[in-house]
């Protein structure tokens, strides 16, 4: 029995998976065909920077090529993020109460607006500044002619760095409804979160104070936005949790033994009377 069931989640998870990389696949033949066009919407930030006359070059023979196709395949995977998401939620949901299933989808909803808003913020605030700061600083004589693959890896850091960042809010609204910590006790921990804001800016960007200074101001903002809208929300007590798996414990319970005298009556008038 316990051997069908693990076999049934292992299929269950292997359509998930096929379903979810379905999903990047067809969404990168769509977008295929504009490679060029979306790469050159993405280096338009350094571009824009760049002194007149400078360009991007590719230094590997296969660079104009593949580098755009590389970009073309992130991009269907983040357009795709929501389903992504939607079927790693429908692969737990069986697993959850009725009341986390009414939580996980605010948090799904939530946590890719905000992941979508992070990539923009990124892009449309971050990126210009410190490509204007960079190519400002370069010494006399030094042409800034940044290569293709570089860049994309270079844009891609910070695209996943800020996306995540931005979660903060609803890690914040989580913990606080989970119990697992309360709006005052964060309020006196917030020299750490700052702190912590910046040494995680140090990690997630490239090795430059100007992008971790960007990344580290937007998370404690983050932090102090969930912290406001958290003191809104109580955490669930220990009480009502109980109660409330309970009553659904007790529904799963009516639910078998309708099934099963249901399962018996149909039994009963199936068998010949003697």
């Amino acid at each position: 029995m316990q051997g069908t069931t693990f076999m049934s989640h292992l299929l269950e998870l292997r359509d998930r998976l096929m379903r979810a990389g379905g999903a990047v696949l067809v969404l990168f033949i769509v977008a295929a065909p504009f490679a060029n066009t979306l790469y050159e919407y993405l280096a338009e930030p350094l571009m824009a920077a760049l002194p007149e006359g400078n360009s991007m070059i590719s230094t590997e023979p296969h660079g104009p090529f593949f580098v755009p196709f590389k970009f073309a395949f992130a991009f269907a995977a983040a357009v795709a993020m929501p389903y992504l998401l939607y079927q790693l939620w429908a692969f737990v949901a069986p697993g959850l109460y009725e009341h986390e299933k009414r939580l996980t989808v605010p948090l799904l909803v939530s946590s890719s607006v905000l992941f979508y808003l992070g990539i923009l913020f990124a892009y449309f605030v971050v990126f210009p500044l410190i490509f204007a700061f960079f190519t400002s600083t370069a010494p006399e004589g030094v042409l800034v002619m940044t290569d293709i693959s570089a860049y994309l890896s270079f844009v891609l850091k910070l695209f996943f760095a800020f996306g995540l960042a931005f979660e903060v809010p609803v890690a914040t609204v989580l913990m606080v409804r989970m119990g697992m910590t309360t709006p005052e006790s964060l309020a006196t921990k917030r020299p750490y979160i700052i702190v912590g804001a910046f040494v995680a800016g140090m990690l997630m960007t490239p090795p430059d104070i100007f992008s971790q200074t960007m990344l580290a101001i937007p998370v404690w903002l983050l932090f102090e936005a969930g912290l406001y809208f958290s003191r809104s929300i109580k955490a669930r007590p220990a009480d009502a949790e109980a109660e409330a798996d309970e009553d659904d414990m007790a529904l799963e319970r009516e639910l078998d033994d309708g099934i099963t005298e249901f399962e018996e009556l149909g039994t009963d008038k199936d068998t010949p009377r003697s």
